[in-house]
């Protein structure tokens, strides 16, 4: 499912993914992966929100929408950001988003009405978050093949971990300075974070020349790509929600304080820093497909038999690192 290369040996067939014709494989020397070089938290925010009716006259559902519009944003960018890659290069397109993240958030920290919050901390900060994140999460791929997997969970729990130190930080921040400045300060990381890994990536362009299509329509001809798409959503629809919520449901319904809801956030980055390494490992060991469906499964169960009836600190405690050790399987079993 989604595979759109195919490897049974070395001397085995592909699916062209430009124009989904079989064709058979070259050995070229220099096409070859590598096999190495190159190759946060709103949640808190949203709490936060909530608790102290932050905007006059604005609703939960307000405030929620703009985590969700963050991450919407980034990807519904996708076809714009891809295609801008092919015609100015990865590095000018990311450092567009680097200063459009960063200027996000701190823009975010002069808000004083609801729709300036749209405006700012969700769509300046999702567009800039996809222009960062679209032309960077091809480069990896490139560098590796047998251990894809692993290297694309390697890779992605730094955002775990990050956001472990963001999720404690901004709680932090927000009881010991403002509100305003943990939004500053967060900007202003960003944009030493993701200035310097700007400079630093490096893709094989070059050398795998990939089509940089902004819309391949003629995959959706095909069942298999249909059905990955179809997973996609639903995988990630759950994981926002999670993500997102795991917070605000700490203190609306579970009755938790503010810093132990911080600390949640904290627990499902941290399970989510652990959890993709191996994930990615299961993954090239036993199948994509195969450790996909079988997490997607457990996350689905847990939320029933966990999350939804606990409202102890310890059992969401446990729900937070266990979920975040299995969430974002989307992130390591799809990059192909």
């Amino acid at each position: 499912m989604g595979r759109l290369w195919l490897r049974a040996s070395k001397e085995e067939n592909h699916i062209d993914s430009v124009n989904g014709e079989t064709a058979p494989v070259v050995a070229f020397p220099d096409d070859a992966p590598p096999e190495g070089g190159y190759g946060w938290s709103y949640g808190v925010f949203l709490s936060y929100y909530l608790e102290n009716s932050f905007f006059e006259g604005a609703t939960a559902l307000d405030y929620a929408f703009i985590g969700g519009l963050e991450f919407g944003a980034c990807m519904l960018i996708s076809p714009a950001c891809t295609i801008l890659t092919r015609e100015f290069g990865r590095s000018a397109v990311m450092t567009v988003g680097v200063f459009t993240m960063a200027g996000g958030y701190i823009a975010a920290s002069f808000a004083e009405q609801i729709w300036q919050l749209y405006l700012t901390q969700g769509v300046m900060v999702g567009l800039g978050m996809g222009a960062i994140f679209i032309p960077a999460i091809a480069v990896l791929p490139q560098w590796f093949l047998k251990r894809r997997s692993l290297a694309q969970g390697l890779a992605s729990c730094g955002s775990g971990f990050g956001g472990l130190a963001f999720s404690l930080g901004t709680s932090a921040m927000i009881e010991q300075l403002s509100v305003a400045w943990a939004l500053r300060i967060t900007g202003i990381l960003c944009f030493i974070g993701n200035g310097i890994s700007t400079i630093l990536v490096r893709d094989r362009n070059h050398i795998v020349k990939p089509p940089q299509l902004g819309f391949a329509v003629h995959l959706l001809k095909r069942y298999d790509c249909f059905l990955l798409m179809s997973w996609t959503f639903v995988n990630l629809f759950g994981y926002m929600i999670i993500l997102y919520s795991i917070s605000n449901y700490a203190v609306q319904v579970a009755g938790l304080s503010q810093s132990q809801a911080g600390v949640l956030t904290a627990i499902l980055n941290l399970g989510t820093g652990i959890g993709r390494p191996c994930i990615g490992l299961a993954s090239d060991r036993f199948g994509r497909i195969e450790v996909a469906a079988g997490l997607t499964l457990f996350n689905g169960i847990i939320v029933f038999a966990i999350w939804v009836p606990a409202i102890d600190y310890g059992v969401m405690i446990f729900f937070a690192i266990v979920s975040g050790a299995s969430l974002g399987t989307f992130w390591m079993v799809s990059k192909r």
